[in-house]
């Protein structure tokens, strides 16, 4: 069975620890840079959830090769009252997914 985890900031690690979740919690943009390549090579994680401060830090390279890899699959979570367009990265996720681009309004 493949986990489920969360890289998040020590604010919001509570509430995923209280739902059951595997949380990382890391102090800043920095290391949660050079923890994401890390998490990428377990093979016993499916999904990781990741603070969308974070993500939007990641650089081209890295968010290319989080995108043509199969598993696991890693997705932005909101935090705080930024808004990201993470409807682009939903997006691509489903095309490559199923091949197609669905648009969900």
């Amino acid at each position: 069975m493949y986990r489920f985890m969360v890289v998040t900031d020590p604010d919001t690690a509570p509430g995923f620890r209280m739902a059951g979740v595997d949380v990382i919690v890391v102090s800043g943009v920095d290391e949660a840079r050079l923890l994401l390549p890390t998490l990428l090579l377990k093979d016993d994680t499916g999904i990781v959830a990741v603070n969308e401060e974070y993500m939007e830090s990641i650089d081209e390279k890295l968010l290319d090769k989080i995108e043509k890899t199969y598993r696991p699959i890693i997705i932005p979570i909101p935090a705080g009252n930024k808004e990201m367009d993470r409807s682009s990265y939903v997006e691509r996720l489903i095309r490559k997914a199923i091949g197609h681009n669905i648009v969900v309004g």
